[in-house]
């Protein structure tokens, strides 16, 4: 169960570049509240089924949604499991332009993924992140990655996944770099540079590209932190074309701004905003 979701996350996150739009208000059906009655109502459903309700209210804007999901997902531990609709759910809420329904996406991973939120689970799962398997080891960075954004030893957690960003296998490249993505500390802007630099592997480069850019959990503040790099990036033409137009990519999803890939033009704009 858990490599089949691995192995649907690494298909999903292809995509994360690509956020979910917000809804159109003028467009609405109701007033996208979680009400009272749909309180009352998931007291006779079963939690897989109460946790489903909630992350599909999540990713349509309920108020009141994600709340509920932080409030009760500790206690959906053991309780749920990745069903085929709980895992479609949360591709689709992890790509959400809104930062609180990743957040309810991952407390509800957690839980769906057996994490007790303690170190203990950082201790048993830091062997298989250093090394074996592929498919443990994916799973453990994954696990890490999701247990440190949500307060679990984060500094630990960075490096432990630090130390398979640099391994012969590019599939645990891959996972350590969705790891730190997912991880979103002010710590992984730094790692995540280097890699969207050096790294042998172009699907490995686009990923470290887009996790500074949309996907993961850095906010809009960490984001911008990474444009100073990316200026320079848009002059280093060590690097090959490929990298360097993901380089622009990332600074116009990080800016707003749909600006041309000129170098010139970046530097102009950014001496006047900074």
């Amino acid at each position: 169960m858990r490599t089949s979701l691995i192995a649907s996350l690494a298909a999903a996150t292809v995509a994360m570049c690509m956020p979910l739009h917000a809804q159109d208000r003028g467009n609405r059906a109701s007033a996208s509240v979680l009400s009272e009655h749909h309180l009352e109502s998931m007291k006779s459903m079963t939690p897989q089924q109460q946790a489903e309700f909630l992350l599909e209210r999540s990713i349509n804007r309920y108020r009141g949604a994600n709340e509920e999901i932080v409030a009760r997902a500790p206690g959906w531990l053991g309780a749920i499991r990745a069903t085929p609709q709980l895992e479609s759910l949360f591709r689709m809420a992890i790509n959400s332009d809104d930062m609180r329904v990743r957040v309810a996406a991952i407390e509800l991973n957690v839980s769906a993924r057996g994490l007790a939120r303690t170190a203990a689970t950082i201790d048993r799962l830091e062997p298989d992140a250093r090394s074996g398997a592929q498919g443990p080891r994916a799973n453990a960075l994954w696990d890490i990655g999701l247990l440190g954004n949500r307060g679990v030893e984060p500094g630990r957690a960075l490096e432990i996944i630090r130390s398979a960003i640099h391994d012969a296998n590019e599939n645990v490249r891959y996972w350590a770099v969705e790891g730190l993505s997912f991880l979103g500390t002010d710590d992984v802007i730094e790692p995540l540079l280097a890699i969207l630099h050096d790294d042998r592997s172009a699907m490995i480069r686009e990923r470290a590209a887009c996790g500074l850019a949309q996907s993961g959990m850095l906010n809009e503040r960490q984001r911008r932190q990474a444009v100073p790099r990316l200026l320079e990036y848009t002059e280093d033409y060590s690097l090959d074309p490929e990298t360097r137009g993901w380089v622009f990519q990332a600074l116009r999803d990080i800016t707003g701004q749909t600006l041309p890939p000129d170098p010139s033009t970046w530097r102009l704009w950014y001496q006047k905003v900074r």
